[in-house]
């Protein structure tokens, strides 16, 4: 019997309210990602990457369709549930890393297992620091950080609870070239180490291309490119 995909979403749409008026993001987008599977979503600005980044994530319920994860629906749970099943696994990368400016890297890439006293993380925090060049950088703060470094903090701290999906949201944007690079390709050699799904929005071709899988959004709707 074959397991269930990391990832599947059916029919999916977003709507929001403007006014009077009723704008349609997503119009019946469906994807699937295997375990261990690489997907990029690419598309024009407004083309609805971040708002199904958004829904995969379970951050906010689509107005429609079906969205499972490992073979779970997480919006059947409450929202304690909820939260407790994202954290455990989904792992999230932004364009911008969002450290918290107080606290040292290991002690950052420590965040999502505090939430729901997990069994103590320090040794794989470290040793994913390690993985991504850091392991001399371990009680810097993020002021103390480049910003490459911060973000190689934040892919840490995605993979700390070992979640089986990984939403990165154009997690190279805001870096210069050669640091995106070295960023991408700790990014995917970590995904395929772990066995997470990888879901990737981005406009940058050259990272959609290492992808396994390309989607374009286009006006709402998503086909393979």
């Amino acid at each position: 019997m074959n397991a269930a995909p990391a990832l599947a979403a059916t029919d999916v749409c977003k709507h929001f309210a403007l006014g009077d008026q009723t704008v349609e993001v997503l119009r019946g987008v469906s994807l699937c990602a295997e375990v261990g599977q690489s997907l990029a979503l690419i598309g024009p600005s407004g083309s609805g990457k971040s708002t199904l980044l958004h829904l995969l994530g379970t951050l906010e319920p689509p107005t429609s369709g079906q969205i499972a994860i490992s073979g779970q629906d997480p919006l059947a749970l409450s929202e304690p549930q909820l939260a407790r099943f994202r954290n455990q696994h989904i792992g999230f990368v932004f364009q911008n890393h969002h450290l918290l400016p107080q606290y040292s890297a290991i002690e950052n890439a420590l965040i999502p297992t505090l939430a729901f006293s997990q069994a103590d993380r320090r040794e794989r925090a470290r040793d994913l620091l390690t993985a991504v060049g850091l392991e001399k950088r371990l009680h810097h703060r993020p002021a103390e950080l480049s910003g490459g470094e911060c973000q190689r903090v934040a892919v840490a701290r995605a993979l700390i609870n070992q979640p089986g999906l990984l939403l990165c949201d154009e997690p190279t944007g805001s870096l210069d070239r050669q640091t995106a690079t070295t960023v991408a390709d700790l990014l995917f050699e970590l995904h395929r180490a772990e066995q997470a799904a990888l879901v990737i929005a981005t406009h940058d071709l050259e990272l959609a291309a290492r992808c396994d899988r390309r989607l374009h959004l286009r006006e709402g709707t998503c086909v393979e490119a």
